[in-house]
Formats: C-alpha cells, sequence, structure tokens
C-alpha cells in the first residue's frame, strides 16, 4: 500500500486527502461531484487502496465509483470517529486528515457496506415505511379536526375502513364550509397513499416468495410480510454479528446500563442504532402484545404478561422486541425456523 485517501463529502463536493505512507506527504484537494469524477481523481491510486468516507447521505454513488476504481471503500461511523479523532475545531481538512491519521495507526471505526443489489432492495421496506408514517400523520390531523367540532371517532375497529367512511361522509356534513373542504383534501391525499402502500406492500409479498431467509423469518410471533422483509433486507449477511446480543444492540432493543459501585441502572435505548431494524422488532412486539392473551401459550405472550405486571407496557414490549432480535440471529445464522421456548421439552418460559 502506497497512500491512505480520505474524503470529506457534501452534497457538492467532496474534499480529498491523499496521504503518502513511506514520506507522510499530504495532499489536499477540492473535488466537485460530476458523474464519473471521484472515478477520474482516482484513477492514478494503486488498486486495493483503502479510501475512507464518512456515512453520510450521499455515499451510494461515490462507493460505487470507488470500487470502479478498483480502490477499497472504508465506510465510517462518524460519530465514533470524531470521538477518536479529539479534535475541537471542525474543518473539511481536519476531518479528511483525522480520517487518514486513524487509517494509519489502524484504528479507523468502519461499518458495513451493504451490497449494490440489498441497498437496491431496501429502498422498498424503507420507503413503505415512510409512506405509511405519512398516512399516520393524516389520518392523526383528521381525526383532531373532528374533534373540534364535536364530533367522536369511528367505534369501527378500523376508523377509516369503507364501513368507518360511510360514517365519515355524514359526519363531514355537520362541519363548516371551508374545514369540510379541507378535510375532503386530507381524505383524498389518504387515499392516494393507502393506494401507493397497497402497491409497494405487493411488490414486496413477490420478493418475499423468493426469498428462504424472509420466509423463515415470518415464523417469529408477530412477524408477516412487511416485518420479514424490513428485517432481513437490514440484517443482510447476519455473519457480521459475532453474537446475538450484538445483532440487538445494533437493532436498538437493548437498553443502556449505568453501573456504578453496587448500584445498576438501566435507561433508554441509544439513539445511533438501525431505527428500520427498532421500528420491526418494536412492531413485531406490539403485535404480541395485543394478542398476549388470545395466544397465551408462546412463549413471547408469558414473558409480555409478566413483565407489564412488574415493569409496565413499555418494558415488556422492549423485552419482546429483544428475544424476537435475538432469536432472528440465531434462525438466519442456523437456518432455521422459529422454535418456541415454552413448546420445548425441558425449557421454561423464564428469560
Amino acid at each position: 500500500m502506497e497512500e491512505y485517501i480520505a474524503f470529506d463529502s457534501h452534497k457538492r463536493y467532496t474534499w480529498v486527502e491523499h496521504e503518502q505512507v513511506a514520506t507522510g506527504e499530504v495532499k489536499q484537494y477540492r473535488l466537485n461531484h460530476a458523474p464519473g469524477a471521484i472515478r477520474q481523481a482516482l484513477a492514478g491510486s494503486a488498486p486495493g487502496t483503502p479510501v475512507a468516507i464518512e456515512a453520510t447521505g450521499n455515499w451510494y454513488w461515490i462507493i460505487d465509483e470507488i470500487e470502479q476504481a478498483q480502490l477499497e471503500p472504508r465506510l465510517v461511523h462518524p460519530r465514533k470517529a470524531k470521538l477518536m479523532m479529539g479534535q475541537i475545531n471542525k474543518t473539511d481538512k481536519l476531518d479528511a486528515h483525522g480520517m487518514n491519521r486513524l487509517q494509519r495507526n489502524g484504528t479507523l471505526p468502519t461499518v458495513w457496506i451493504p451490497p449494490g443489489a440489498l441497498r437496491e432492495l431496501r429502498e422498498l421496506t424503507r420507503t413503505r415505511m415512510v409512506l405509511a408514517a405519512q398516512r399516520t400523520r393524516w389520518k392523526n390531523r383528521i381525526t383532531a379536526t373532528l374533534a373540534k367540532w364535536g364530533l367522536p371517532p369511528s367505534e369501527h375497529s378500523d376508523a377509516y375502513g369503507k364501513k368507518a367512511r360511510a360514517e365519515m361522509e355524514e359526519k363531514l356534513e355537520r362541519l363548516p364550509e371551508q374545514t369540510r373542504w379541507a378535510t375532503r383534501q386530507m381524505l383524498t391525499q389518504l387515499d392516494v397513499l393507502q393506494m401507493q402502500i397497497a402497491e409497494f406492500e405487493r411488490r414486496l409479498e413477490e420478493l418475499v416468495e423468493e426469498t428462504p431467509e424472509m420466509q423463515r423469518l415470518k415464523t417469529l410471533p408477530g412477524v408477516g410480510v412487511i416485518l420479514a422483509a424490513t428485517i432481513a433486507l437490514e440484517i443482510g449477511d447476519v455473519g457480521r454479528f459475532l453474537s446475538a446480543e450484538r445483532l440487538a444492540s445494533y437493532a436498538g432493543t437493548t437498553p443502556r446500563v449505568h453501573a456504578s459501585g453496587d448500584r445498576v441502572r438501566y435507561g433508554r435505548t441509544r439513539p445511533d442504532v438501525n431505527r428500520y431494524l427498532k421500528w420491526a422488532f418494536s412492531e413485531a412486539a406490539n403485535s404480541v402484545a395485543v394478542n398476549h392473551v388470545r395466544c397465551a401459550g408462546r412463549h413471547v405472550s408469558e414473558l409480555y404478561a409478566r413483565l407489564r405486571r412488574r415493569k409496565g407496557h413499555a418494558t415488556a414490549v422492549g423485552a419482546v422486541a429483544r428475544h424476537l432480535a435475538e432469536a432472528a440471529f440465531h434462525m438466519l445464522s442456523r437456518q432455521q425456523d422459529y422454535r418456541d421456548p415454552a413448546a420445548v421439552v425441558g425449557r421454561t418460559s423464564e428469560v
């Protein structure tokens, strides 16, 4: 290896630093973004040279061009890198030089780079998640608008289903003219979102039918087509996790621990986790909570019921989410379906 290369990338340009291994000579320059610009700038570097780049929002195409130039991209954990650099000031030059210094001493904090095909498939589950969040916001706004005029929410299980929508039409007629018009516009937007989400779900169903890992994950309690696809695509290669506990931590299902002397306190989960995985396991855990009475014999139902009595709903859901995350690791590592611990001879339901 002849040199270290570091990129401090922004929306329109990348600040580049080349540091020679033998002499320590440093060369820095600004590289404006354009198709092929990264590849051309690296054309003179030896194949296999490591290139450090922070995991910012626009790293997909930069990673592709680094690989096309036959160099080795290293995706850097931004928060950990900043702490390890120990710099008070922050500039493009300092950031690029700091990453090269970490490369030189072998302490660069890197994260896994998903293959291009996997990054492409993730757009389906992640975009569907964004659309679902927008749908929830519109529903909440419509419900709040009706409440302002003394119109209670529907008693139907689905407040925006076919039967409830027919009932809502009667309520709309009781609203003032401008409020009624605005509410109808919101309902139209809600219908469009529902159609888009349905299209995403049909596409995901086709994908799940072709993927053994997703089929296997569907055997987890509370996990259906959408959650199975989300979990599989966000985990990617399960071999990158050394243990089930590591995967559970990456998925944001383990609390912070503050231990000093004889006192141990558990806090909230860390913010720097995979929020898509956290959402998926939390959704599955909430499904378990809703159905824990109907499926009382399952391990997850007993776990939820026991902890809810002692520590409340939120903590119980968190414990179930962690169990599901750790179970997903074992299932994917061993290539086997979920086995309920409560049904295994010689095992108890205790965790």
